[in-house]
């Protein structure tokens, strides 16, 4: 899954045919990004397309896991995009520490972790080793505009 070293990390985006959308505005009295240190504490993203259509539903009734592992891709293109506007070059980061994964999910849903492997499985294929991350995938009841999934990240970087 790896690329070579001299690939950069926009250059393993496009060799997927991907692309970092524009960040969109947040949805309350919040930043996208907050810095203590050299750490960078990401806001939940949601699944938003480039086109901005939002991918929602319940993961487990009328959305599948496959369809909610593809959401979680795009979850994972958006931090990139926060963490692109924030640090102006990907090649700031040096580690991915830990992504909390949110699934709108229903009660008898059980792959939550198989979800959030969209995400984790894209910052590992773009990032490499500093891809790399602990995790929790949970389920949950509801999200924001009901949406299927919700993924925040602590990001660690250099100057």
């Amino acid at each position: 899954m790896h690329s070579s070293p001299e690939t950069t990390c926009y250059d393993r985006l496009r060799l997927r045919g991907l692309s970092l959308p524009a960040v969109p505005a947040p949805i309350g009295n919040f930043n996208h990004a907050t810095r203590e240190g050299n750490l960078l504490f990401l806001s939940g993203q949601g699944p938003v397309t480039s086109a901005g259509i939002l991918m929602t539903g319940k993961v487990g009734a009328g959305v599948t896991t496959g369809e909610a592992y593809e959401h979680a891709v795009l979850v994972g293109l958006n931090l990139l995009a926060v963490l692109h506007e924030t640090l102006g070059d990907l090649a700031r980061v040096t580690r991915v520490v830990k992504l909390l994964g949110m699934v709108n999910a229903t009660p008898d849903f059980t792959e939550h972790p198989q979800v959030i492997n969209g995400c984790s499985d894209l910052l590992v294929y773009v990032l490499g080793e500093a891809g790399c991350h602990s995790r929790s995938a949970v389920g949950v009841g509801s999200l924001p505009n009901n949406i299927t999934v919700e993924i925040e990240a602590i990001v660690a970087i250099r100057d």
